[in-house]
């Protein structure tokens, strides 16, 4: 869709179909010292998915830097993906998180996550260490793979409270159900971090839940990742979560990763198993690596696999 801006004052411009001149949304900037201004942006719903946000974004943005501006930078709620989205593709890059610099619909102070573009970046959209999944999806016929969302949150929390699961985690699992619910709605943002990769994996056949896998992108200099996974009491001893495993190790090298780590608690031969079947190798017994369930500290089992040569 081909769209215009139409100035509505001196700072905010109307975002208009340049065929029907129907108004679609509408883009502001404040600005915040000499050269620096703040952009937000809005867009009908009817008009969402349509590159109308991000045109208007690009268009601005060139204006602005016309008029010697030299930074432009966004602030957005973690949970708004649509609009992070947006931001990227414009060549925003993500700087970090400003804590309780926003207001939520409700007018409580909530974090926003900061993007920003200087006059001299390169063109194009902001450089994404994990990119998304092809057409949104893994899958290999039996179990399907797809980015966690909000409307994973119950299933979610129900897996991760079961005493085998939390027990298990290195993190820990919190016990109320509305921190859960906002993982889940902010996991999107940490994907497009490339911090990383947060997954539910479901039946091909009838898309039931069957558990979440993760890909933990925390070396990005040796291009190692690490993934992490959990499955619900009733998907266990199917071969659920190996194939999950090889699926989304597969895509980390696709996507650049050099060599996939995973671990496990010593007594965790289940698991191990799992990795073994998806193809890891085990490397070694790290001495105390992980927070035990009771304060202490346990071994963890390093498996790991590595990028096969391209033949």
């Amino acid at each position: 869709m081909s769209i215009e801006l139409h100035p509505s004052d001196a700072t905010t411009r109307d975002i208009v179909d340049a065929d029907t001149g129907a108004r679609l949304g509408r883009i502001a900037y404040t600005p915040h010292g000499p050269g620096i201004a703040a952009i937000d942006y809005w867009v009908a719903p009817e008009a969402r998915g349509r590159r109308v946000a991000t045109s208007a974004l690009e268009s601005l943005s060139a204006e602005l830097f016309k008029n010697d501006f030299l930074r432009l930078y966004c602030e957005i709620e973690p949970a708004n993906l649509p609009a992070l989205r947006v931001a990227v593709a414009a060549g925003f890059a993500r700087e970090g998180i400003a804590r309780g610099a926003g207001r939520d619909s409700d007018g409580a102070p909530c974090d926003v996550i900061v993007l920003s573009r200087l006059h001299d970046d390169p063109a194009g959209p902001a450089a994404r260490a994990l990119p998304d999944l092809p057409g949104g999806r893994l899958t290999d016929g039996v179990v399907l793979i797809r980015p966690m969302g909000p409307d994973d949150a119950s299933a979610t929390y129900d897996l991760r409270i079961r005493p085998e699961v939390s027990g298990r985690s290195v993190v820990g699992t919190p016990m109320d159900p509305s921190i859960v619910a906002r993982q889940c709605a902010e996991a999107g943002s940490r994907w497009l971090a490339g911090q990383r990769a947060e997954m539910t994996i479901r039946s091909a056949e009838d898309d039931t839940y069957l558990g979440e896998i993760a890909l933990f992108y925390a070396e990005p200099v040796l291009r190692e990742a690490m993934i992490g996974y959990s499955l619900t009491p009733e998907a266990r001893g199917h071969g659920y979560a190996a194939r999950a495993a090889r699926l989304v190790t597969d895509w980390g090298f696709e996507i650049g990763m050099a060599r996939m780590t995973a671990g496990t608690a010593p007594d965790n031969i289940a698991s191990q198993r799992v990795l073994e079947a998806a193809g890891y190798h085990r490397e070694a017994v790290q001495l105390a690596r992980l927070p035990g369930p009771d304060g202490g500290r346990i071994d963890n089992v390093a498996f790991a696999k590595v990028c096969p040569p391209v033949t």
